[in-house]
């Protein structure tokens, strides 16, 4: 009997393969997926600043989790902690350059990884696989 595949089984491989190809990349810059994804957070946020705790509700992290991601982008000086001017209690957390430049670089991967996964659809199906994509992601909110 021919096991039966499961959208969900097919889209965690997906996942999986990706995470892996792209931490894979990563490593020789010390870095991992989750310490882009707060890069990448902070880039678009406006003023390229935003609280921790908005972080951790973006990333859909605990606080410690939240916490050692961003102690590590610290200590390698792609972000800078510092206190709300108008409650010192918020830590707010802001991208450097060397930031940005991690960012730049991220962004020339993920596209390659996209092309990757994308090669042998037409121009055609990768509108409709984006498009199918959407629709079963905006099904989970």
């Amino acid at each position: 009997m021919k096991e039966r595949v499961t959208c969900a089984a097919l889209i965690k491989q997906i996942h999986d393969g990706l995470e892996k190809q792209a931490n894979n990349s990563l490593r020789s810059q010390d870095l991992t997926m989750s310490q882009v994804g707060a890069l990448i957070e902070l880039r678009f946020s406006p003023e390229k600043q935003m609280a921790l705790k908005e972080l951790e509700r973006r990333l859909h992290v605990a606080q410690s989790t939240a916490a050692g991601i961003v102690a590590r982008l610290e200590q390698k000086g792609f972000v800078e902690g510092f206190g709300d001017a108008s409650d010192r209690r918020i830590k707010m957390l802001r991208i450097t350059p060397a930031g940005e430049e991690c960012c730049q670089l991220a962004d020339q991967h993920m596209a390659a990884f996209e092309e990757n996964l994308l090669t042998g659809l037409t121009e055609a199906e990768r509108t409709t696989f984006v498009a199918l994509l959407e629709r079963v992601a905006g099904n989970l909110k």
